[in-house]
């Protein structure tokens, strides 16, 4: 099962923080980086979490 996170997210579209719920990847460099969708908008968000 995938990891998953769910906190807040700054959507540049909308210029705002928002509560979202994404999944959890792994970047080449080793970086956890969460991915999910703005509930208002529907841009794509992405929030650097830390190395892993």
């Amino acid at each position: 099962m995938a990891e998953t996170y769910k906190g807040e997210f700054y959507c540049v579209k909308c210029k705002e923080k928002r509560e979202a719920e994404g999944r959890v990847e792994v970047t080449s460099t080793g970086r956890r980086m969460a991915k999910g969708e703005c509930p208002v908008c529907g841009t794509k968000l992405n929030r650097i979490l830390g190395k892993a």
